[in-house]
Protein backbone atom coordinates (compact mmCIF):
# COMPACT_ATOMS: atom_id res chain seq x y z
CA UNK A 1 0.00 0.00 0.00
CA UNK A 2 1.37 3.33 -1.04
CA UNK A 3 1.58 6.39 1.17
CA UNK A 4 -1.27 7.98 -0.79
CA UNK A 5 -3.55 4.99 -0.21
CA UNK A 6 -2.69 5.04 3.48
CA UNK A 7 -3.60 8.72 3.74
CA UNK A 8 -6.92 8.16 1.98
CA UNK A 9 -7.74 5.27 4.30
CA UNK A 10 -7.08 7.43 7.33
CA UNK A 11 -9.28 10.23 5.94
CA UNK A 12 -12.19 7.89 5.17
CA UNK A 13 -11.98 5.99 8.45
CA UNK A 14 -14.92 6.67 10.79
CA UNK A 15 -14.18 9.16 13.52
CA UNK A 16 -14.91 7.73 16.95
CA UNK A 17 -17.57 9.64 18.81
CA UNK A 18 -16.55 11.24 22.06
CA UNK A 19 -18.63 10.09 24.97
CA UNK A 20 -19.68 12.79 27.33
CA UNK A 21 -18.86 12.01 30.92
CA UNK A 22 -21.70 11.46 33.34
CA UNK A 23 -20.45 14.37 35.39
CA UNK A 24 -21.25 16.84 32.61
CA UNK A 25 -24.80 15.53 32.27
CA UNK A 26 -25.30 15.58 36.03
CA UNK A 27 -24.03 19.16 36.29
CA UNK A 28 -26.28 20.25 33.41
CA UNK A 29 -29.28 18.59 35.02
CA UNK A 30 -28.51 20.28 38.36
CA UNK A 31 -28.23 23.71 36.76
CA UNK A 32 -31.43 23.12 34.79
CA UNK A 33 -33.22 22.02 37.95
CA UNK A 34 -32.09 25.05 39.96
CA UNK A 35 -32.93 27.47 37.13
CA UNK A 36 -36.26 26.08 35.93
CA UNK A 37 -37.84 24.70 39.10
CA UNK A 38 -38.50 28.10 40.77
CA UNK A 39 -40.27 29.37 37.64
CA UNK A 40 -42.40 26.22 37.42
CA UNK A 41 -43.34 26.48 41.10
CA UNK A 42 -44.35 30.14 40.76
CA UNK A 43 -46.48 29.39 37.72
CA UNK A 44 -48.18 26.41 39.40
CA UNK A 45 -48.81 28.32 42.64
CA UNK A 46 -50.36 31.19 40.65
CA UNK A 47 -53.30 28.88 39.86
CA UNK A 48 -53.83 28.07 43.55
CA UNK A 49 -56.65 29.29 45.76
CA UNK A 50 -56.56 31.36 48.94
CA UNK A 51 -58.34 29.94 51.95
CA UNK A 52 -60.01 32.60 54.07
CA UNK A 53 -58.52 32.74 57.54
CA UNK A 54 -55.83 30.21 56.63
CA UNK A 55 -53.20 29.65 54.00
CA UNK A 56 -53.79 28.46 50.47
CA UNK A 57 -54.34 25.21 48.62
CA UNK A 58 -53.34 23.75 45.28
CA UNK A 59 -55.96 24.30 42.60
CA UNK A 60 -56.39 25.27 38.96
CA UNK A 61 -58.29 28.55 38.81
CA UNK A 62 -57.87 31.76 36.85
CA UNK A 63 -59.34 33.87 39.65
CA UNK A 64 -55.94 35.34 40.56
CA UNK A 65 -55.30 36.55 37.01
CA UNK A 66 -58.85 37.85 36.78
CA UNK A 67 -58.27 39.81 39.98
CA UNK A 68 -55.10 41.31 38.54
CA UNK A 69 -56.62 42.54 35.29
CA UNK A 70 -60.21 43.45 36.19
CA UNK A 71 -60.47 43.18 39.97
CA UNK A 72 -61.83 40.57 42.37
CA UNK A 73 -65.45 41.79 42.05
CA UNK A 74 -65.73 41.42 38.27
CA UNK A 75 -68.22 41.54 36.52
CA UNK A 76 -70.14 43.56 39.15
CA UNK A 77 -67.26 46.00 39.56
CA UNK A 78 -64.12 46.60 37.51
CA UNK A 79 -60.94 47.95 39.08
CA UNK A 80 -57.52 48.46 37.52
CA UNK A 81 -55.46 48.92 40.67
CA UNK A 82 -52.97 46.19 39.85
CA UNK A 83 -52.68 47.22 36.22
CA UNK A 84 -51.89 50.71 37.50
CA UNK A 85 -49.10 49.26 39.63
CA UNK A 86 -47.75 47.46 36.58
CA UNK A 87 -47.88 50.75 34.71
CA UNK A 88 -45.77 52.48 37.37
CA UNK A 89 -43.31 49.58 37.39
CA UNK A 90 -42.80 49.98 33.64
CA UNK A 91 -42.77 53.77 33.92
CA UNK A 92 -40.04 53.87 36.56
CA UNK A 93 -37.96 51.15 34.91
CA UNK A 94 -38.04 52.66 31.41
CA UNK A 95 -37.13 56.20 32.45
CA UNK A 96 -34.48 55.14 34.98
CA UNK A 97 -32.77 52.72 32.59
CA UNK A 98 -32.73 55.23 29.73
CA UNK A 99 -31.43 57.95 32.07
CA UNK A 100 -28.70 55.68 33.41
CA UNK A 101 -27.48 54.67 29.93
CA UNK A 102 -27.75 58.24 28.60
CA UNK A 103 -25.56 59.59 31.40
CA UNK A 104 -23.17 56.63 31.48
CA UNK A 105 -22.49 56.80 27.74
CA UNK A 106 -20.53 60.10 27.65
CA UNK A 107 -18.69 59.21 30.86
CA UNK A 108 -17.67 55.81 29.51
CA UNK A 109 -16.62 57.28 26.17
CA UNK A 110 -14.37 59.83 27.88
CA UNK A 111 -13.08 57.08 30.17
CA UNK A 112 -11.92 54.98 27.22
CA UNK A 113 -9.89 57.96 25.98
CA UNK A 114 -7.87 58.13 29.20
CA UNK A 115 -4.61 56.35 29.94
CA UNK A 116 -4.64 52.70 30.92
CA UNK A 117 -3.73 53.57 34.48
CA UNK A 118 -6.62 56.05 34.79
CA UNK A 119 -9.04 53.56 33.24
CA UNK A 120 -7.97 50.86 35.68
CA UNK A 121 -8.45 53.15 38.67
CA UNK A 122 -11.92 54.22 37.55
CA UNK A 123 -13.00 50.66 36.76
CA UNK A 124 -11.83 49.42 40.15
CA UNK A 125 -13.76 52.23 41.82
CA UNK A 126 -16.92 51.48 39.83
CA UNK A 127 -16.66 47.74 40.47
CA UNK A 128 -16.18 48.44 44.17
CA UNK A 129 -19.36 50.52 44.19
CA UNK A 130 -21.28 47.48 42.95
CA UNK A 131 -20.64 45.84 46.32
CA UNK A 132 -23.00 48.34 47.95
CA UNK A 133 -26.44 46.89 48.54
CA UNK A 134 -29.66 48.57 47.45
CA UNK A 135 -30.54 49.17 51.10
CA UNK A 136 -27.29 51.06 51.72
CA UNK A 137 -27.69 53.20 48.58
CA UNK A 138 -31.33 54.02 49.33
CA UNK A 139 -30.41 54.94 52.90
CA UNK A 140 -27.84 57.42 51.60
CA UNK A 141 -30.28 59.00 49.15
CA UNK A 142 -32.92 59.06 51.87
CA UNK A 143 -30.66 61.25 54.00
CA UNK A 144 -29.66 63.37 51.00
CA UNK A 145 -33.26 64.07 49.97
CA UNK A 146 -34.68 64.34 53.47
CA UNK A 147 -36.76 67.46 54.12
CA UNK A 148 -34.92 68.24 57.37
CA UNK A 149 -31.32 67.24 56.75
CA UNK A 150 -30.83 67.09 53.01
CA UNK A 151 -31.13 69.22 49.91
CA UNK A 152 -34.40 70.94 50.94
CA UNK A 153 -32.67 72.36 54.02
CA UNK A 154 -29.76 73.48 51.83
CA UNK A 155 -32.22 75.24 49.52
CA UNK A 156 -33.77 77.05 52.46
CA UNK A 157 -30.50 78.06 54.16
CA UNK A 158 -28.83 79.25 50.95
CA UNK A 159 -31.82 81.37 49.93
CA UNK A 160 -32.52 79.32 46.82
CA UNK A 161 -36.10 78.75 47.99
CA UNK A 162 -36.77 82.49 48.20
CA UNK A 163 -35.26 82.94 44.74
CA UNK A 164 -37.54 80.25 43.34
CA UNK A 165 -40.54 81.99 44.89
CA UNK A 166 -39.55 85.37 43.41
CA UNK A 167 -39.01 83.97 39.92
CA UNK A 168 -42.20 81.88 39.88
CA UNK A 169 -40.44 78.53 39.61
CA UNK A 170 -41.65 77.55 43.08
CA UNK A 171 -45.23 77.28 41.82
CA UNK A 172 -44.01 75.08 38.96
CA UNK A 173 -42.25 72.79 41.42
CA UNK A 174 -45.45 72.56 43.47
CA UNK A 175 -47.35 71.48 40.37
CA UNK A 176 -44.74 68.79 39.78
CA UNK A 177 -45.04 67.61 43.39
CA UNK A 178 -41.52 68.79 44.29
CA UNK A 179 -42.48 71.49 46.77
CA UNK A 180 -44.81 72.07 49.69
CA UNK A 181 -46.22 75.48 50.67
CA UNK A 182 -42.99 76.41 52.50
CA UNK A 183 -40.03 74.72 50.83
CA UNK A 184 -38.96 72.31 48.10
CA UNK A 185 -39.30 68.61 48.81
CA UNK A 186 -38.15 65.45 47.10
CA UNK A 187 -39.81 62.83 49.27
CA UNK A 188 -42.05 61.27 48.28
CA UNK A 189 -42.02 61.87 44.53
CA UNK A 190 -41.52 60.27 41.15
CA UNK A 191 -38.39 62.38 40.75
CA UNK A 192 -36.70 60.86 43.81
CA UNK A 193 -37.78 57.34 42.82
CA UNK A 194 -36.44 57.56 39.27
CA UNK A 195 -33.26 59.38 40.32
CA UNK A 196 -32.38 56.76 42.93
CA UNK A 197 -33.19 53.86 40.61
CA UNK A 198 -31.03 55.41 37.90
CA UNK A 199 -28.14 55.86 40.32
CA UNK A 200 -28.58 52.26 41.47
CA UNK A 201 -27.90 50.83 37.99
CA UNK A 202 -25.52 53.51 36.70
CA UNK A 203 -22.35 51.49 37.48
CA UNK A 204 -23.82 48.52 35.60
CA UNK A 205 -24.40 50.77 32.60
CA UNK A 206 -20.74 51.85 32.61
CA UNK A 207 -19.51 48.25 32.86
CA UNK A 208 -21.81 47.13 30.03
CA UNK A 209 -20.84 49.98 27.70
CA UNK A 210 -17.11 49.92 28.40
CA UNK A 211 -16.14 46.92 26.17
CA UNK A 212 -17.92 48.30 23.10
CA UNK A 213 -16.59 51.83 23.51
CA UNK A 214 -13.06 50.67 24.29
CA UNK A 215 -12.99 48.73 21.00
CA UNK A 216 -14.13 51.77 19.03
CA UNK A 217 -11.54 52.63 16.39
CA UNK A 218 -10.23 56.19 17.01
CA UNK A 219 -9.44 56.55 13.31
CA UNK A 220 -13.19 56.71 12.54
CA UNK A 221 -13.71 59.82 14.63
CA UNK A 222 -10.46 61.35 13.36
CA UNK A 223 -11.55 60.78 9.76
CA UNK A 224 -14.94 62.39 10.44
CA UNK A 225 -13.29 65.43 12.02
CA UNK A 226 -10.86 65.69 9.12
CA UNK A 227 -13.84 65.85 6.76
CA UNK A 228 -15.24 68.81 8.70
CA UNK A 229 -17.74 67.11 11.03
CA UNK A 230 -18.28 68.80 14.38
CA UNK A 231 -18.40 67.00 17.74
CA UNK A 232 -22.19 66.59 17.62
CA UNK A 233 -22.07 65.25 14.08
CA UNK A 234 -19.31 62.81 14.99
CA UNK A 235 -21.35 61.44 17.89
CA UNK A 236 -24.61 61.09 15.96
CA UNK A 237 -23.19 59.80 12.68
CA UNK A 238 -20.14 57.77 13.75
CA UNK A 239 -20.14 56.77 17.41
CA UNK A 240 -23.82 56.10 18.10
CA UNK A 241 -24.42 53.90 15.02
CA UNK A 242 -21.32 51.88 15.89
CA UNK A 243 -22.42 51.13 19.45
CA UNK A 244 -26.17 51.08 18.83
CA UNK A 245 -26.62 47.43 19.76
CA UNK A 246 -24.68 47.67 23.05
CA UNK A 247 -26.72 50.74 23.96
CA UNK A 248 -30.00 48.93 23.32
CA UNK A 249 -28.83 45.78 25.07
CA UNK A 250 -27.65 47.69 28.14
CA UNK A 251 -30.92 49.59 28.37
CA UNK A 252 -32.97 46.39 28.15
CA UNK A 253 -30.87 44.61 30.75
CA UNK A 254 -31.18 47.50 33.20
CA UNK A 255 -34.90 47.78 32.45
CA UNK A 256 -35.50 44.13 33.39
CA UNK A 257 -33.37 44.56 36.50
CA UNK A 258 -35.31 47.64 37.64
CA UNK A 259 -38.71 46.00 37.17
CA UNK A 260 -38.09 44.12 40.40
CA UNK A 261 -36.81 47.09 42.40
CA UNK A 262 -38.39 47.05 45.84
CA UNK A 263 -36.57 49.11 48.48
CA UNK A 264 -36.31 52.25 46.34
CA UNK A 265 -40.01 52.22 45.51
CA UNK A 266 -41.07 51.63 49.11
CA UNK A 267 -38.97 54.54 50.41
CA UNK A 268 -39.44 57.18 47.69
CA UNK A 269 -42.66 56.42 45.79
CA UNK A 270 -46.05 57.61 46.94
CA UNK A 271 -48.39 54.88 48.30
CA UNK A 272 -50.73 55.36 45.34
CA UNK A 273 -47.81 54.91 42.91
CA UNK A 274 -46.34 51.65 44.17
CA UNK A 275 -45.20 48.98 41.72
CA UNK A 276 -46.02 45.33 41.10
CA UNK A 277 -42.86 44.19 42.90
CA UNK A 278 -44.11 45.82 46.10
CA UNK A 279 -47.54 44.28 45.60
CA UNK A 280 -45.98 40.82 45.19
CA UNK A 281 -44.15 41.15 48.50
CA UNK A 282 -47.27 42.43 50.25
CA UNK A 283 -49.27 39.46 48.96
CA UNK A 284 -46.69 36.83 49.86
CA UNK A 285 -45.29 38.25 53.11
CA UNK A 286 -47.85 40.87 54.10
CA UNK A 287 -50.96 40.63 56.23
CA UNK A 288 -52.98 38.76 53.59
CA UNK A 289 -50.53 35.86 53.05
CA UNK A 290 -52.02 35.31 49.60
CA UNK A 291 -49.22 33.41 47.89
CA UNK A 292 -51.27 32.41 44.79
CA UNK A 293 -52.15 36.02 43.99
CA UNK A 294 -48.57 37.12 44.61
CA UNK A 295 -47.35 34.37 42.26
CA UNK A 296 -49.86 35.47 39.61
CA UNK A 297 -48.56 39.04 39.81
CA UNK A 298 -44.99 37.76 39.50
CA UNK A 299 -45.92 35.74 36.40
CA UNK A 300 -47.55 38.78 34.80
CA UNK A 301 -44.46 40.86 35.55
CA UNK A 302 -42.22 38.16 34.08
CA UNK A 303 -44.32 37.84 30.92
CA UNK A 304 -44.36 41.64 30.52
CA UNK A 305 -40.57 41.79 30.71
CA UNK A 306 -40.29 38.95 28.18
CA UNK A 307 -42.66 40.71 25.78
CA UNK A 308 -40.61 43.90 25.98
CA UNK A 309 -37.43 41.94 25.26
CA UNK A 310 -38.99 40.21 22.26
CA UNK A 311 -40.35 43.51 20.94
CA UNK A 312 -36.97 45.19 21.33
CA UNK A 313 -35.23 42.33 19.55
CA UNK A 314 -37.74 42.52 16.68
CA UNK A 315 -37.26 46.27 16.32
CA UNK A 316 -33.48 45.86 16.43
CA UNK A 317 -33.50 43.27 13.65
CA UNK A 318 -35.87 45.41 11.62
CA UNK A 319 -33.58 48.44 11.94
CA UNK A 320 -30.55 46.34 10.95
CA UNK A 321 -32.38 45.09 7.87
CA UNK A 322 -32.85 48.68 6.71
Amino acid sequence: MTAVDSTKAEMTAPVPQMRRPWGTWALGALVLFLAVTPFILVIVISFGQKIEGAGWEWDFTLANYQRFFVGALWPDEVTFLHLQRLHYALYYAVIASVLAVATAFPFTYLLTRQSRRAQSCWLVFILASLSLSEVFIVMGWDVLLSNRSGLPMLFEVSGATDWLKRTGWFDVLREWGLANPRNVKFKTSEFATILTMSYLVWPYAVILLYPALSRLDPSLTEAARTMGAGPTKVITSVILPTVKLPLIGSTLLLFVFLLGSYVTVVVFAEPAKQTTAVAVYESVRGATLDAPFGAAQAVVLLVTAALFLVLAQFLTKKSEAR
